[in-house]
This record gives C-alpha cells, sequence and structure tokens, in this order.
C-alpha cells in the first residue's frame, strides 16, 4: 500500500504537470490567434498625411491667385459697364448740343445772352433773378465742408452774435 501512495502521488504530480503545460499551450495558441495591437499611425498613414500636406501647401498660392484674379475680373467688367454707361450719356449729350434750339437755350441760361430785339438786365450788387437760395445753401455747405471744423464752429459763433447784437 505505500507503493502504491508512492506512485499515486507521483502519477497525480504529473498528471497536474501536464495539465499545466497544456494549460500553457492554449494561452500560447489563444495569444497567438489575437492580433498584434500596433500603433495607429502607421508608417502609410504618415506618408499619406505627408503627402495630403505637400497638396494643400502646394495649392494654397494658386488658389488664392484664382480667386484673387476672378475678384480683378469682376472689378473690371463693373468699370467697362460704368463706361459703356458713361459713353451713353455722352453721346445722349452730344446729341442735345446738336440741337440748335438746346444751344440757344444753354447760352440764354448760363452766359446771359439775349437775342436781337430783347433787352438784357443785370442788376449790379445783388443777386442774381434766378438764383436759388437753395443752390446757395449747397454752395456754402459744400465750401464749409472743406474747412477745418473749428473754422465752422468760430463762424457759426460769429454769425450768432452778429445775429444777437444790437444794431445802432
Amino acid at each position: 500500500m505505500g507503493s502504491d501512495r508512492f506512485s499515486d502521488r507521483f502519477t497525480t504530480a504529473a498528471r497536474l504537470k501536464a495539465i499545466g503545460q497544456e494549460a500553457q499551450a492554449r494561452v500560447y495558441r489563444a495569444a497567438a490567434r489575437r492580433p498584434v495591437r500596433r500603433n495607429k499611425l502607421t508608417g502609410r498613414a504618415a506618408l499619406l498625411a505627408l503627402v495630403l500636406c505637400a497638396l494643400v501647401v502646394a495649392l494654397a498660392y494658386p488658389t488664392r491667385q484664382y480667386i484673387a484674379q476672378r475678384a480683378d475680373i469682376a472689378d473690371q467688367r463693373r468699370a467697362a459697364r460704368q463706361a459703356k454707361q458713361k459713353v451713353e450719356e455722352l453721346r445722349e449729350e452730344k446729341a442735345r448740343w446738336q440741337d440748335p434750339d438746346y444751344v440757344r437755350t444753354q447760352a440764354r441760361a448760363h452766359l446771359h445772352f439775349v437775342l436781337p430785339g430783347e433787352t438784357g438786365y443785370s442788376v449790379a450788387g445783388g443777386a442774381a433773378a434766378d438764383s436759388d437760395p437753395a443752390a446757395e445753401r449747397r454752395a456754402t455747405d459744400e465750401a464749409a465742408a472743406h474747412r477745418p471744423w473749428y473754422d465752422n464752429m468760430w463762424d457759426g459763433v460769429d454769425q450768432a452774435d452778429a445775429a444777437a447784437a444790437p444794431r445802432h
């Protein structure tokens, strides 16, 4: 019986060892089947990122130039339309100046011409009879717009002073 016990132990130990080796082999096989985790940035991904960055840098300047040129073209077209419109206005004005009645009217209005048999009058020292007070005000406002603000302010003070001063 004593020797049975010893052989029993030996076989149990041998069995445990064999089971341990089997378990170890199973763990290694399972680990071999599982994919190895690599870095997320592989060599191909890095190369692709580098190529994309190079393309962006290479295309940025031409794209900016293209957009700027398109804006210049739009500006030139707008200027051409305005020039055509101005040419049409000048053609219309030229056609009006070809009419003798229009020339006569303009000469009378701006140059104070009179026809033979008419009597022209000029008032010395006074405002012209056909002058417009609104036009005079606009002219004064335009002149004031080109002067410094402090000159305009002092002119206003002087005018208020002159209006408030009693006349003797």
